[in-house]
């Protein structure tokens, strides 16, 4: 297995490497990051990027970016959680939590709140302006909810009767 084919002069693995990977390859469950230490494994057994290209179904690029990853961090940039993506937001939970207090004060009270408003003080928190719906999701996410004046009182008067005492006055 180890003592198969050469190494190039450009990456030497130890022994001690391959055993660090397969250690790692016996306790993951993901399989996005199996496939990754697949590829070191297979280049400390001494196969080549296009073999291991072919093999992993990874393009040479990617085999080589993998091999150069594990030879300049080592084994810890593998163990970490590698998500890109995902949560982009400009601030943190708690942040956001904090910046919308004024504002829930303020509908505790009876007033009305609008997203425009809290959109122009958010942008000027974050120093840059946000999409459109940013703001909803920030609210949504702080568990509010569009509540908004009802637009008809319930015992209104129908336009007929409305019309008829018009006619009387």
């Amino acid at each position: 297995m180890w003592e198969g084919r050469k190494m190039p002069k450009t990456h030497r693995f130890t022994a001690e490497n391959y055993s660090e990977v397969g250690e790692l390859i016996k306790k993951t469950k993901d399989a996005k990051l199996l496939k990754k230490l697949e590829v070191l494994q297979l280049r400390m057994e001494g196969y080549k990027n296009a073999e291991i290209s072919k093999i992993t179904k990874y393009s040479k690029s990617r085999v080589n970016a993998l091999i150069c990853i594990y030879a300049n961090s080592g084994i810890s940039y593998f163990e970490k959680e590698n998500r890109i993506g995902g949560n982009r937001r400009n601030l943190s939970y708690e942040e956001e939590k904090e910046f919308l207090e004024t504002y829930r004060r303020q509908a505790e009270q009876g007033r009305i709140i609008e997203t425009g408003a809290i959109e122009k003080a958010y942008e000027e928190k974050v120093g840059h302006s946000i999409g459109g719906s940013q703001i909803y999701y920030i609210l949504r996410r702080h568990g509010w909810r569009k509540v908004m004046p009802r637009s008809k009182h319930p015992n209104k008067a129908s336009d007929e009767a409305i019309k008829a005492s018009k006619k009387l006055t």
